[in-house]
């Protein structure tokens, strides 16, 4: 028996429209009680909710192995996952933290608590998983970041980051408040997270950056640097490490 793969349109009553998420049972779902812990994982800058699926097709077994459904969410072609200050039909935010999860809750066997939510991605998606979670952690228990954006200041011409913000002159304190590399005095040290990125990686030293502010702050955090470029060779290793560690912080908590 393989792994059932659903997409599920959710309305975003913030945005008004619909979007389409992917969302991955273990085989285990349809012959087990009980309720799953559930992993968001998101996209990068220009791909959408299909990608992981497309691109990592092993994500199924995954699922399987772990006995956890996973969701990848649609978070807009360069969304960042923020609620733009300055474009009020881009509220990804809101999406993901509150529309998304209470319809994944509603319609599937869930642990609904953050001990059974974990949250990781790739490039923007590692922005968007620690944005989110860093200021959401009554929602997510675990999270993690593959190659992330995870200081979007030195890339003010980037990616349509500009559209989502403001140009980075004239909007600094939006910036600076959106950025997750400025958002570690939020955290409790309750929050479970990795953090990964290759050495050749455009975004290594903002990565570097973030484990020693998390260390000056005493936050506890697994940190892998190893070679590999910003590409999908390297994320398609990476999320192996990732989701041990989440099945680890699952087993642990529920």
């Amino acid at each position: 028996m393989a792994s059932q793969v659903d997409t599920l349109t959710v309305t975003s009553l913030s945005m008004n429209k619909a979007i389409k998420n992917v969302v991955i049972l273990p085989d285990s779902y349809t012959l087990k009680e009980g309720e799953f812990p559930v992993l968001y994982l998101l996209h990068g800058a220009g791909d959408d909710f299909s990608k992981w699926l497309t691109t990592v097709p092993h994500i199924k077994d995954i699922a399987d192995t772990y006995n956890m459904i996973i969701v990848c969410p649609d978070g807009g072609y360069t969304s960042w996952y923020f609620d733009s200050p300055v474009d009020s039909s881009m509220k990804y935010e809101t999406y993901v933290y509150k529309e998304l999860i209470n319809a994944i809750d509603t319609k599937y066997n869930t642990i609904k608590e953050k001990s059974g939510r974990a949250i990781t991605g790739l490039s923007m998606g590692g922005h968007g998983a620690l944005y989110l979670a860093f200021r959401h952690q009554n929602i997510w228990g675990a999270a993690g970041s593959m190659s992330g954006g995870v200081d979007i200041r030195p890339f003010p011409n980037n990616w349509d980051i500009s559209k989502r913000l403001g140009k980075y002159p004239e909007n600094k304190e939006g910036w600076e408040n959106n950025t997750v590399i400025n958002l570690v005095h939020l955290l409790d040290g309750d929050l479970s997270l990795i953090i990964d990125c290759g050495y050749d990686d455009f975004f290594f030293d903002v990565n570097k950056k973030l484990h020693k502010k998390l260390l000056e702050r005493n936050i506890a955090h697994d940190f892998i640097e190893r070679p590999g470029k910003h590409n999908w060779k390297y994320w398609t290793n990476a999320i192996k490490y990732q989701i041990m560690f989440f099945n680890d912080y699952f087993r642990k908590n529920n």
